[in-house]
């Protein structure tokens, strides 16, 4: 409810100015995202402390006279990132990043992008969280502000589209001029520099780049399955190891030096979102827990 009065701030377009409007929204998602998490547990959304009392009053078990004390905003978007794909993390901490400039800082802090485009990535993030609550954009906004936001929503899905086209065209681009002889010598010497473009996430796999058709590196961090396999190599000798599932969030390909670094431009691109690879089977085997 809160989330719904700030977002109906900052929908008021008299007499607030874009900033102002901003503000509103970004408090709005931040909301939202805790409403999302909460909506599965409370104990998602406690700061943990050393007497555990914000965890306790997640669960409900104790009534605690000290207020009730919330993650961080950070937190909260990294755990959406991982539970409500494919909500961008990256992007709502730049959105929380903005409005701690604009409250606490010198400058002004949303200035950095047109109010249009800031509101299409907004939307993009904010409507994920909304249906995470089992709710839609009209229960949010109202019907009479659906429209608005719809067209925020295709805007951003089109702005998505077109980044994605323009790194890999740039990519072809870039790799025709050298492998021509024809790109400056400055960019020819950074091209050639054995520098790599690798985020080094958790996990990867290889993947054909949709660029060039060389092989590139796909990269995650979040395991979405994993499942235990065994091999006898010897009478009374197993290998174990784990075949697991992976969130794509990052590509990148040495030979034409495209970097597609979300889970949107892979999708716009064409490349498939979760990759297939193998772990420590340790590092899938739930511990055991031992009364001492």
């Amino acid at each position: 409810m809160k989330a719904k009065l700030f977002i109906n701030h900052a929908m008021d377009n008299e007499p607030r100015s874009f900033e102002e409007q901003a503000l509103w929204a970004s408090l709005a998602l931040e909301l939202l995202g805790k409403a999302a998490l909460a909506r599965t547990s409370p104990v998602l959304i406690a700061e943990p402390n050393e007497e555990g009392v914000n965890l306790l009053m997640a669960t409900g078990l104790v009534d605690a006279d000290s207020r009730f004390i919330s993650v961080r905003a950070a937190t909260i978007y990294k755990r959406c990132g991982r539970a409500f794909k494919p909500f961008n993390s990256a992007e709502a901490l730049r959105i929380t990043a903005a409005r701690n400039e604009y409250l606490h800082g010198g400058g002004i802090g949303f200035t950095g992008l047109p109010p249009e485009i800031w509101w299409a990535r907004f939307w993009a993030q904010a409507a994920i969280l909304v249906n995470a609550c089992d709710s839609d954009i009209d229960d949010f906004v109202g019907s009479e502000r659906v429209d608005l936001v719809e067209e925020h929503l295709a805007r951003n899905q089109k702005n998505i589209e077109h980044r994605a086209e323009m790194l890999m065209e740039r990519a072809k681009q870039r790799l025709a001029q050298y492998e021509t002889g024809t790109l400056p010598a400055r960019l020819a010497a950074e091209w050639s520099s054995p520098t790599t473009l690798q985020a080094y996430l958790a996990h990867h796999a290889t993947a054909g780049c949709p660029a060039c058709g060389s092989i590139g590196i796909l990269e995650g961090d979040v395991v979405e399955s994993s499942r235990l396999r065994h091999e006898q190599i010897a009478e009374d000798d197993f290998d174990t190891w784990a075949e697991i599932s992976v969130s794509a969030e990052y590509f990148s390909c040495e030979h034409c030096k495209l970097v597609l670094d979300s889970y949107e431009l892979l999708e716009a691109a064409g490349m498939e979102v979760t990759f297939e690879s193998t772990g420590d089977a340790a590092d899938f085997i739930e511990a055991e827990y031992g009364n001492d």
